[in-house]
């Protein structure tokens, strides 16, 4: 087990970490859940930057980054759903694209092929850990800092978390259009017989 690898897995119980906070009221909680979720988003870009420069780029670790960001993100997007943060239709379509280009990668690596993350996946996937920043950020500002300097933010929460449904819708967007160039790019390896088409 490599530091990058390392990385990458860490980020699977830090998202039952995160979740099990965003529960918590108790003064701090929202804070270090929004810390913790910071940590494992520069974590997303520095197992790819350790692996790249100390060559310790692995089949393994291309498959479970993209893994360990689906775990991450749908486990956050559940627990949203749950608290009526993002609306149910648009995480429904997330869900739907995740498992089947989860599935397309199976398949694909039953035949020995890893399909790692595109340029179009990684857009999308940036796009909603921003978005899950500012819906973790809300409660941080409107809780903690409530109670920290008595103010009433009622209005700005209000409005990142709007900011975090639009950004989300972008993310979604953008999942269905790299879920899209996944299956075309990869159509005859996953549909053909043996990766040959029929």
């Amino acid at each position: 087990m490599n530091l990058p690898n390392a990385i990458t897995l860490s980020r699977i119980p830090l998202m039952f970490v995160i979740v099990s906070l965003m529960y918590l009221t108790w003064p701090g909680a929202a804070t270090i859940a929004f810390v913790l979720f910071l940590g494992a988003a520069i974590g997303d870009w520095l197992d790819g930057f350790l692996a790249r420069r100390q060559g310790l780029v692995s089949n393994f670790g291309k498959l479970m980054d993209a893994m360990a960001d689906k775990v991450m993100v749908m486990g956050l997007v559940i627990a949203l759903v749950d608290k009526h943060a993002i609306p149910v239709p648009l995480a429904l379509v997330t869900l739907c694209r995740e498992f089947m280009v989860t599935g397309m990668r199976m398949v694909a690596a039953s035949k020995g092929v890893v399909v790692a993350a595109d340029s179009g996946g990684k857009s999308k996937t940036v796009t909603q850990l921003i978005a899950l920043g500012f819906f973790l950020g809300a409660p941080m500002v409107s809780r903690d800092g409530g109670y920290l300097f008595h103010w009433d933010s009622s209005h700005f929460v209000d409005l990142v978390e709007y900011i975090g449904v639009i950004v989300f819708g972008a993310g979604t967007a953008l999942s269905v259009w790299s879920g899209y160039r996944y299956f075309s790019h990869n159509a005859r390896l996953v549909f053909g017989e043996d990766g040959v088409s029929k």
